[in-house]
This record gives structure tokens, sequence and C-alpha cells, in this order.
């Protein structure tokens, strides 16, 4: 049955999908109509060995009288040629042993593969994406190349950044080319493509490699057609092999819709295909909408020009806001808690670039990294990007986020005296998440909803106390239980604050509000009535009416009937409570969302496919439930992992 879904979702539904691949151009059109798309397949380029190896038959003499201590092979196809080429003069396996003493390096597994004919053994692969800057950050961690002699075989033209990058390294570089690119013979079918393109007839254009770009354009440019292409593409979904071909179509002033996680041509046509018909939609609405979609960011999209009314009419009746409000669904809603974070390249590409709170505070790119996790998963509403510490720093108590220590308090609350020092919250000093929302909302598909948060005022006020983690919750029991007074005082101050700030979130764009409460499960039945629950009831009630708040909380299995009692029109479980069970015991009369273990995402599909439909099948197709995990996305997990899970409870559960 599985199979049958999957094959169902990964469809082009008829698109016409056109591909400048060459060497494997019978492979990706065999692909694309497996995957239900109309292919066109423009060639557009071939090798061409250089016709005199004087290059190679220099490096081989170095290599020879031991004068290399490295060797960076960036392709398979490459590898071979220059054994081919070095076979003219000298004898191969005096060649293979001068290698072996050397520390080869390989850009990737093609390599790998053409010298395991040669029953070399690799010292150094550089993981995917492969890039050139992969290599330098590789070698950075694994080989000191200063005053080193690194050979690099190239291939088709040199990648003048990267020999930049090894020499600045302190590298003595000699570049090996072994072959160059050059247009078919035949560039017939190139031309029909560009003309298709042009006339906007072609939906999606998928490159495979960089130099596909260049000639492309170079074809363009001599039919004088240049232009018209450029306007064509802004109406056709750009697909990208990897990061290395994006980075060259930002140089024509394009830029790639979609690129894969892992640079496989398989991945690139198996992902494009998932959410194809939905890129192409967004695109042509974009072009449409009069959003300049040559080199644009996701915070750029418009959606609709109507009324901001019309707008929020659509949101109310998407699939998730009427799972919040117990109303049945055509299929069961779908999103992942911490689904914009470091298991995304996107996510990394970005933070690589700046600090954590660097990134909270800059609203437009706190909006593309909710945006990106959006369009590459499919789920069916964002959650903004921030932090539920982000409050912590109008009251006072200062906030710095410490690399692989997480965050710090630098002023710990622990005492009646230092719960009197808490300022009082100013909620223009967040307005830099409201800017966010207001961007994301824009760009946001309407159908989509977009959900605002705050850690809940127990989360909050823990983490001030303790002045971080925390295993035992010493400070903060300690001063609950000796000073219940500044206590209360305390959670006051938080229930206001946090009540203002989530309503000025809903102000400026949130459909939907979720309470973080992820500490709360430390507490008993009796501590949560008096200390807790309270507080909670006084804020839920203060949220805007027409706005459904999510309660989620870790560890609270022995408190759901409790936490019912704030109010909260949907509540999240984590993944030590059994659905049915719990959903029985809080009553059918509230929704509630969750709960696969984070962890089951570092498993096969298969399992995953058959945990989620365990879950599934507890919630029994009842209005009000949306499927999410019992806590946030962990780090490391497998991208393709997280895509399979969405697939499968939307499919699934199609009604």
């Amino acid at each position: 049955m599985y199979d049958q879904i999957m094959k169902s979702q990964y469809s082009f539904e008829g698109l016409k999908v056109t591909a400048f691949e060459s060497r494997r151009a019978n492979e990706i059109e065999k692909l694309i109509l497996y995957h239900g798309g109309v292919p066109r397949v423009a060639p557009s380029m071939r090798e061409v060995p250089l016709s005199e190896s004087s290059e190679a038959f220099k490096f081989a003499k170095e290599l020879l009288a031991g004068n290399f201590d490295m060797v960076i092979l960036m392709t398979g196809v490459g590898t071979r040629a220059l054994v081919k080429a070095v076979a003219e003069k000298y004898a191969v396996n005096d060649f293979i042993k001068a290698l072996r003493k050397t520390t080869i390096v390989a850009r990737g597994p093609k390599p790998v593969a053409a010298l395991r004919e040669m029953k070399l053994k690799v010292d150094i692969v550089v993981p995917e994406p492969n890039t050139w800057r992969d290599i330098v950050a590789t070698l950075e961690n694994e080989a000191d190349i200063k005053g080193k002699k690194v050979a690099v075989q190239e291939y088709g033209i040199s990648n003048k950044e990267f020999i930049s990058a090894l020499r600045k390294k302190g590298a003595k570089v000699t570049k090996v080319p072994i072959y160059k690119w050059a247009l078919p013979e035949d560039i017939g079918p190139l031309k029909d493509a560009i003309k298709s393109i042009v006339l906007a007839k072609e939906d999606i254009a998928l490159f495979t490699s960089s130099q596909q770009i260049y000639h492309l354009f170079e074809v363009a440019s001599k039919m004088g057609s240049k232009k018209k292409l450029m306007g064509g593409l802004k109406k056709t979904v750009i697909g990208s092999i990897g990061p290395t071909t994006s980075e060259t179509l930002h140089r024509f002033g394009l830029s790639a819709d979609y690129e894969p996680d892992s640079p496989k041509m398989g991945n690139l046509i198996r992902e494009i295909a998932r959410i194809g018909p939905t890129l192409v939609n967004k695109k042509r609405t974009a072009n449409k909408n009069g959003v300049s979609t040559s080199n644009w960011r996701k915070v750029d999209m418009i959606w609709s020009k109507g009324s901001h009314k019309k707008r929020k009419e659509i949101t109310r009746n998407s699939v998730f806001m009427k799972a919040c409000r117990l109303e049945k669904t055509d299929y069961t809603p779908v999103w992942l808690m911490r689904q914009a974070g470091r298991y995304m390249r996107e996510y990394r590409d970005i933070r690589s670039k700046m600090t954590f709170l660097e990134l909270c505070k800059t609203p437009e790119l706190a909006a593309e990294v909710t945006l990106s996790a959006v369009d590459r998963l499919d789920v069916d509403a964002a959650i903004i990007f921030a932090d539920i510490l982000l409050i912590v720093e109008p009251l006072g108590v200062g906030l710095e986020f410490s690399k692989g220590e997480g965050p710090r308090i630098k002023r710990p609350v622990r005492s009646g005296k230092a719960v009197d020092r808490i300022k009082d919250f100013d909620p223009e000093s967040l307005q830099h998440v409201y800017d966010a929302l207001k961007i994301t909302r824009r760009a946001l598909d309407p159908n989509k909803a977009l959900i605002g948060f705050a850690g809940a005022p127990f989360t909050v006020a823990s983490y001030m106390i303790e002045g971080g983690g925390s295993r035992n919750y010493e400070n903060t029991k300690g001063l609950m239980y000796k000073d219940p007074g500044a206590w209360h005082v305390m959670m006051e101050k938080l229930t206001l604050a946090t009540t203002t700030y989530l309503n000025n979130q809903i102000d400026a764009g949130a459909d939907v509000v979720q309470l973080f409460d992820s500490w709360v499960g430390c507490l008993s039945r009796d501590d949560y009535k008096e200390f807790v629950l309270p507080h909670m009831k006084e804020l839920v009630s203060k949220i805007e009416k027409e706005t459904p708040v999510i309660h989620f909380g870790t560890g609270t299995g022995a408190l759901l009937d409790m936490i019912k009692e704030s109010g909260s029109q949907v509540l999240g479980l984590d993944w030590r409570v059994d659905l049915a069970k719990a959903w029985r015991q809080i009553g059918y009369d509230t929704a509630v969302q969750g709960n696969l273990d984070p962890v089951v995402l570092f498993s096969t599909h298969m399992e995953i496919r058959k945990r989620a439909k365990k879950i599934l099948d507890k919630a029994k197709g009842r209005p009000g439930y949306i499927f999410n995990l019992g806590h946030g996305i962990l780090p490391k997990t497998p991208v393709d992992n997280v895509l399979a899970l969405v697939d499968f409870v939307h499919e699934y559960t199609q009604k």
C-alpha cells in the first residue's frame, strides 16, 4: 500500500519538465516519466579530452618523483581520464603506487568508486553536498595543508575560487586539467528547449551542473534570445542539483526554486516531483502579482492582492484551523515542532553567518527561515522562528546563548528582592518578532496557518531562576516552597507579559498561538494546582478570543486533565503518553496534537510509517487531531525522513 502512496505523492502530475543533462540523458528522461512528468531532454554539453596531455604528464612525472603531498580528485570521470592520459607515457602500476604514497582526497562517492577499481584507498572523503567549500572545510578539520604540495584534478573549467582558497590556506597548488566542456555537436534540441521556455510552455527546468547554465545562455545569446529566456524562466520553476549549480544560477540573476538536501540526480527528480505542482502554482501566482521571480527570496512572495479580510477567511477555513476548532477535515493536518532548525541546510547556511540571537532579531531572515521549512516540508502550518526566552531580555535579567551550552541567564532571580527588580514588560522591545510575523504572513500561502508562540510562565520562570538548564529545579522549587508570595508575584508578572506578547503576535498576523511549558512536568499535581494553574487560566482567558491556543508540555501525562482546565483549545502530547488513552482522559471536546517520538525519525522509512500509522489509527479520524512530534526535531535528523513522515500522514489520512 505504501509504495502506491509514494508513487502518487511523488508525481509531476503531467507537468512539462525540461532537463539539460547530457551523459545521463536517457536516465533522467526515464526518471521524469516514472514520476509522471512530460520530459524534454536537451543535452547541453559534451566532454572533450584535451588534445595535449602535457599537464597530465607533468603531474605524473612529479608524482612519481614523490613531489606531491596530496592529490584532490574532483570527479569519477576525471579520475579515470587522468589514469588513461598518464598511461600513454608511464606505467599505470607505478602511477598507482605513487598515488598510494600521497594523501588522496575524493570529492564525494564517484572518485571513490573510480579509485576502488584501481584498488586504491581514499584517505579523506568530502561529505555532501561536495562543494569546493566543503572540500576546504573538510581539509581544515582533517589535514594541515600549509606548505604542502597539492594537486587538483580539474574538470571542465578551472574553479578559481577553490584554487584561491587552498592557496590562502598555505597550499602550493598545481592544477591538473584533464578535459574541457564543449557544446553538443547538435544544438538543435537545446535551441528548441530555449524557444519552449521563452513561450512559457515548460513548467520546470532542471539543472544538474553549472556548465549547463553557461551553455544554455551561450546558445540563447547566439539566438538573440537571452533577454526572452530570462523572461521565460521567471514563469518556470528552476530545480538545481546542489549549491555550486545554485551559485551559478545566482551569477546569471536567477535563483533555484528547489535544491535537494543531497546533490544526486535521483533526489532532485523525486523531491521536485513531490511538490512540483505547488511550486509551479506559487511561481506563476507571484509573477501574476508583480513579484520579480528572477532572483527572489521566500519573503518576496505575494499570494494575493485581494483584501486582508478575504485572506483571513481562506486561512480560517484551512485544514489546520478547522482541526483546532474540532471541525471535520479532508485529511489530518501536520506540522512539526522545531521544523525550522539545524537539521535543515537552509537554516545552517544562514546561521553560519550570524549568531542565534542575531537571526532571531533580523525579521526578514527569521521569516525566510520560517518559510523555507514550510516550502521544503509542505506542512500545513508555519511556526515563526524565535525563542521562548526572547521575552526575558526586556525583563532585565540578561540573556545570552553560548555555543554548545544553550541559553544562559546573566542575573538569575532567586529571591523576593530579585523578583521585585524584574522590569515591567515593554511590548515594543520585541517588535522584531512582530515584524517577522507580518512578513511571514504576507508571504505564506493563505491555506497554511501561522503559529506564534511563547514560553509558558512556569518554564520561563524556571529558566530565570535556575540561570539555564536544570535537572531537579532546586532553585525554582526552593523559591516556590520558601517564598510562595514572591513566586506568585513573579508568575503574575510573567503572565501579564506573556499575554501582552501573544496578543501583539496575533495583531501582527499569527493565526494560532502555542504555549511551550517544556519543564512543567517536573511538578506534582498538588504543586501544579497551587503554583501554576491559576496563572495559566488567567493567561489563556486574556488571549484574543478568536485565536486558538495550543498548550504543550513534556512529561505532563499526570497533569493533562488539569492542564485542560486552563481553557486551551488544543493540548499537545509528548511521546510518553498513549494518544488514545490521553484523549479519552482529556475528553473529545478538546483538540489534541502529537505525538511521535522525535528519535523515530532516525530510523527507516518503513519504521517511521509503521509508528506514524499506529498513532493515526489511535486518533480514529476524529475531528480535532493534529499530527506532530512529541517534542522538537533533533539537529541531526535526516531531511528525507521528515519528508517521508509528512507525506505519509497526508496520504494515509486523505478522505
